[in-house]
Formats: C-alpha cells, sequence, structure tokens
C-alpha cells in the first residue's frame, strides 16, 4: 500500500479520493525543512500548495518518491531538475481555477458596466444620485479578449450568452478553430480600435509584457472599458493611468498589478477604476478542484494508469533516457528560440530529424520542442506531455519526418515553422561534449551558443556595424558573451547573433534600431 504525505492544508475532497483509493495518507501541515527531509523517505508521493519548498536536498531524501503532486499552477516551490533526476514525476493542477477567473472577470465587467461599487460608495455617504450612475448594456457591445486559452475561452462562450459580439487576438489561435468559438480574429491593434470592451488572459512573457501600452490605449473608444484578470504588466500601467486620469478611456478593472500589493499605485487614486486584490482564484470550489484534480492524477501515476499533467515525464527507459536527454534539451531550447524568432500566427511545424539521431524514439524531442516553442505564447503550463494535444487544439499542424541519410551532420534537429507570414528554419546539433548549438537559421549557416539572453540581428554587410553594436550595447553596460555570423555573400544582408549577459530594453533596442544598416532585430530570451 503506497503512502502519500500532504504537507500543505489540502481540501478535504482530495484527500478522500486518496484514502478511498487505498492508499495511506498522512496530513502533516507546518513541517520546516529538516523534518520533512528526516520523513520524506517513508513515502511514494508528496502533495503540496505553495508553502512547502521541495528542493534538491529534501529530493535527495526521498528515496521511495514517485510523484510530486502540486495543488495549484506554479511550480516555482519545487527543485524539478532535481526531481527529473531522481525519476520523480511532478505534475500540477492548471485547470482548477479556469471558471473561478472567468466568472470574476465577469463581476468586474458587470460591476463596470452599470457603476456598482461607485453607486454603492455613493449611497452609503447617504447620497442619492441615479443619473450619476447611468450604466450600459453588455448586448450588443463587442468585447476583445486577448488570449483564447482556457479561461479565453470561457469569456467567450459567456459573453456570447450575453448577446455580445466577440474579437480576440491569439497567435496560436487559427481561422478555423476561432470560427467554430464564435469568434473573429484580429491584431492587438485592431482589437483596441473595435473592441467596446478589453479582457485580457494571457500569461506574461518577454512577448507579452507591456502588450497594451500608450498606443493602443491611443487607438481605444473613448467609452472604452478594460480588464485584467491574468498577470500584471501585460498592461502598461502607467500608460492606463494616464488613459484614465486624461478620459482617454471610461474605466478599468484589474486583479493583478505590475507588483502586488500594489500600495504605491497611483491608480488607486482615480475614481474610475475598480480594483481587487488578486481573487480570480481565490473560490472554495477552486480550492476543491485543484485538489480533486491533483488526488486523480496523484492516484492515477502511483497506480500505473496514467500521467497527466506532468511537466517533466517522458516515458522511457533509462538508458534511452540518458541517450535523449542532452537532445531533449536541445529540442526544448528550439522550441523557445524559434518561437520568438518568427512572427504571425503559426500554422504548421514541421520537425525533421536527420543522421542517426532518426534512429532513437523522437516523440520525446517533438513534445520537448512544442513544450518550448509553446510555453511563451499560452496561459496553460504546457508540458511534455500536453504539448502536442495543446498545439493541435489550435489548428498548429505538426509534421514528424526521420531522415537517416547523414546532411551536414551526424546528428542533427531541423525545425521548420510556416506562420500566416512567414516561414523560419532553424537547425542544430550537439558537439562532441554533448553541449548544444544552432547551426542554421533560414539559409544562413552559423554556430550559435543558446544563452540565456540572445540579440538576433538582420544588418547590412558593411563596416562599422559591428563596432556599433557593442559601442552602442557598452555604453548601457550590457556585455557581449560571444558573437556568432552567419553570410551568404559579401555586402549582402548577413544574420549576427549576440549572446549577452544582460537582459535589453526598449530604450536600447529602439537605439540600435535608429541605424540605417540595422533591418531587423529581436531579443531573445531563453
Amino acid at each position: 500500500m503506497a503512502k502519500v504525505l500532504v504537507s500543505d492544508k489540502l481540501a478535504s475532497e482530495g484527500i478522500e479520493i486518496l484514502k478511498n483509493s487505498g492508499f495511506e495518507v498522512d496530513c502533516k501541515y507546518g513541517l520546516i525543512p529538516e523534518e520533512l527531509k528526516n520523513i520524506i523517505g517513508n513515502y511514494e508521493a508528496l502533495i503540496i500548495r505553495s508553502q512547502t519548498k521541495v528542493t534538491q536536498d529534501i529530493i535527495a531524501a526521498a528515496d521511495r518518491l514517485k510523484v510530486i503532486g502540486r495543488a495549484g499552477v506554479g511550480l516555482d516551490n519545487v527543485d524539478i531538475e532535481a526531481a527529473t533526476k531522481k525519476g520523480i514525476i511532478v505534475m500540477n493542477a492548471p485547470g482548477g481555477n479556469t471558471i473561478s477567473t472567468c466568472e470574476h472577470t465577469f463581476a468586474l465587467l458587470l460591476s463596470l458596466a452599470r457603476n456598482v461599487p461607485f453607486a454603492y460608495n455613493s449611497l452609503k455617504n447617504k447620497e442619492w444620485n441615479r443619473a450619476k450612475f447611468k450604466g450600459i448594456e453588455l448586448y450588443g457591445k463587442t468585447i476583445g479578449i486577448v488570449g483564447l486559452g482556457r479561461i479565453g475561452k470561457e469569456v467567450a462562450k459567456r459573453a456570447l450568452a450575453f448577446g455580445m459580439d466577440v474579437i480576440a487576438y491569439d497567435p496560436f489561435i487559427n481561422e478555423e478553430i476561432a470560427a467554430k468559438l464564435g469568434v473573429k480574429l484580429m491584431s492587438v491593434k485592431e482589437l483596441a480600435k473595435n473592441a467596446d470592451i478589453i479582457t485580457v488572459h494571457t500569461p506574461l512573457t518577454e512577448q507579452t509584457k507591456y502588450l497594451i501600452a500608450e498606443e493602443e490605449f491611443s487607438l481605444m473608444k473613448p467609452n472604452a472599458l478594460i480588464l485584467n484578470c491574468a498577470r500584471g504588466g501585460i498592461i502598461k500601467e502607467e500608460a492606463l493611468y494616464q488613459a484614465l486620469k486624461e478620459k482617454k478611456i471610461k474605466a478599468a478593472a484589474l486583479d493583478v498589478y505590475e507588483q502586488e500589493p500594489p500600495e504605491n499605485s497611483k491608480l488607486l487614486d482615480l475614481d474610475n477604476i475598480i480594483v481587487t486584490p488578486h481573487l480570480g482564484a481565490s473560490t472554495q470550489e477552486a480550492q476543491v478542484n485543484v485538489a480533486v484534480e491533483i488526488s486523480h492524477c496523484v492516484k492515477d501515476a502511483l497506480a500505473g494508469r496514467a500521467i497527466r499533467n506532468a511537466v517533466n515525464f517522458v516515458q522511457l527507459d533509462p538508458e534511452a533516457y540518458r541517450q535523449l536527454q542532452p537532445y531533449i534539451n536541445l529540442a526544448e531550447k528550439m522550441g523557445k528560440f524559434i518561437a520568438q524568432w518568427v512572427q504571425g500566427r503559426t500554422n504548421k511545424i514541421t520537425i525533421n530529424y536527420v543522421g542517426e539521431i532518426s534512429s532513437f524514439k523522437v516523440d520525446p524531442l517533438t513534445m520537448a520542442l512544442l513544450k518550448g516553442y509553446l510555453s511563451f505564447v499560452m496561459e496553460e503550463d504546457v508540458n511534455f506531455i500536453n504539448s502536442l494535444d495543446l498545439a493541435k487544439e489550435r489548428g498548429v499542424k505538426i509534421e514528424q519526418v526521420k531522415v537517416a541519410q547523414e546532411e551536414d551532420f551526424v546528428n542533427a534537429i531541423r525545425v521548420e515553422v510556416q506562420t500566416d507570414k512567414e516561414r523560419k528554419l532553424l537547425a542544430g546539433t550537439l558537439f562532441a561534449n554533448k553541449e548544444p548549438r544552432f547551426v542554421k537559421m533560414d539559409d544562413f549557416y552559423l554556430e550559435v551558443y543558446p544563452s540565456q539572453y540572445m540579440l538576433v540581428i538582420s544588418n547590412w554587410d558593411k563596416p562599422g556595424v559591428i563596432g556599433f553594436l557593442g559601442t552602442t550595447l557598452g555604453e548601457h553596460k550590457i556585455n557581449i558573451a560571444g558573437m556568432s555570423l552567419g553570410r551568404r555573400a559579401p555586402k549582402d544582408v548577413v544574420l549576427t547573433i549576440l549572446n549577452l549577459d544582460n537582459p535589453l530594453d526598449e530604450k536600447v533596442k529602439e537605439k540600435l534600431q535608429k541605424n540605417p544598416d540595422i533591418v531587423g532585430i529581436k531579443f531573445i530570451k531563453l
């Protein structure tokens, strides 16, 4: 009989699922690290929330542990790499708060539309001023949804039920899928111009940070309402403050903030904004949902029935995993890179496995590449198990090809992404020391080490351009850790890849773009 340790408070419904399945369940809350380390060796499964820190030391002592389950989404408190090396499955419960966040969005939307909190405060102050709080109907209005993931889709369903017209921005949903949802796709700027109401439901990534800023607010209708129950930083708060203060838009509602708690935010001083303290997932039902979801996942994993919501699981024997692990790492980095490099809505991803690697079981490599690719654009927690299904759900065609004959390298992974705007190709391989390298980008051959911060520059092959790049970055204390140059012919456009020790802010990027010899520039974070 497997033993399960629950170290953070879990809804009783989840505990009953485990007990009724024949497991021995110990609920021991508030353990200090040393206490957890001393007892973890007695258990096959550990269920946590956010309080317990599952560090490398804890995992090293977990000789019997097979599964770590997080009743919630975030896994910042789990050393996933250490768990993976020890063969421990790490899983979470990403779907438990979908409805609660969706409904909180509508609670804020209806409150904005009918001026509920403002009228409430007025009446509590013994005022009776009905004319001041005349609202609007949702029926017939156009709602713009930024992000059509789990929560965005639920918002769309309810908006349609209210008789609203639904438009959306999501680079990973194609026209056919959107049409089935009753949604019309458009760019962020088109959405800002056409929507009466805008609501955000996308993750915070390098691509979505300040997705709605000064330019987008300048395009909005003067009576527009905007809401954010996703992540702080998707809407630029300074731009929102100016838009509300200057009455460029009518009102806003926020549940999330760039800094939490937002004690010093100027937004709190305005009288045309509703604010709540990150309550999107704070319902009794959501807490029960995540407990039930993770308990079922842990139960099935221990019983050998299924692996769901795993963030690190690849079904391989130890020897095969040892051989594939460096390629899994390469494939995930390639996915992350090309997702940030390519522009447009993704239609098709073709992955070629060339040379000796084609004889391996390559499905885990495809999963890893898609995991890296999707993780930058989706609100779901993308993992090895669900990456392929999530891509197909969004109408992205996935083609996997094995090419036994060697080409430029003994082993290589070549991925080609086709969007509605362009086609991009990236090839990668491993050097003798198992270090990953990108060796071809479109028709440029080069040698690039994938690092945390990278700058991809298309520039004319002229004297002084490289010097300009070095001088400009140096002036802003950004160190160049490495450089690779690919060119087809002298005086043609070349591809310059810089490895940086520091992130690149917008001001530096704008300064670089002003050089007439620089054709294009992309900052990429792995």
